[in-house]
């Protein structure tokens, strides 16, 4: 087999080997200095089109780097990591909202301050610990302060941890705000 083929027969081998109706997950995508990332979300409503057109805001301001990646257990009950944590500039640093929607929930959980904003289509995003002087029901808009920042979750820098579910899914919040489909190069054509 030429080389271009069988180089197209490699990529496209995933493709054929998924169950039908099963979504294909892609492979750690970002490997620069944010740390490698986990790909698309493991279920069939989040596709390309999400990883592809990421529309939302980052939550923090410089844009934060990202000091633990997403960590989906294998199952619901095990332990992992099912979102991001984010540096923040500072303790007390201004937390916003990502995409427009309406607060869901602020308040304590168990010991830390805590603000889900549900964005609708069945997507809410949690953050924590951010202390919040919004109710319940209140509607905000992308970009919008929603708290701040407090300290005591990542032990050594400010941090947040940004929380994103589908449903009752969790699914990574990078890909609402970068473009994380894998790269693939492709050989030239040999000339004739």
């Amino acid at each position: 087999m030429r080389p271009p083929l069988l180089l197209a027969a490699f990529l496209l081998m995933p493709a054929s080997l998924a169950p039908a109706g099963e979504p294909l997950t892609a492979a750690p995508a970002y490997g620069g200095p944010l740390g490698a990332v986990e790909g698309a979300a493991p279920d069939a409503t989040a596709g390309v089109a999400d990883a592809a057109a990421p529309s939302w805001q980052w939550p923090l301001s410089p844009r934060p780097r990202v000091l633990r990646d997403f960590d989906p257990p294998p199952k619901p009950w095990l332990s992992g990591h099912r979102g991001v944590d984010l540096g923040a500039a500072f303790d007390g640093a201004h937390v916003t909202s990502p995409a427009a929607g309406t607060v869901s929930f602020a308040g304590v959980v168990v010991d830390r301050p805590v603000i889900t904003i549900d964005h609708g289509n069945g997507l809410r995003s949690s953050f924590e610990p951010v202390a919040s002087t919004l109710a319940a029901g209140s509607v905000v808009s992308a970009g919008q302060p929603v708290g701040t920042a407090r300290p005591g979750h990542c032990p050594a820098a400010p941090c947040v941890h940004w929380g994103v579910r589908r449903g009752d899914d969790y699914v990574n919040p990078l890909q609402f705000v970068m473009d994380l489909r894998p790269s693939i190069l492709l050989p030239l054509e040999a000339p004739p």
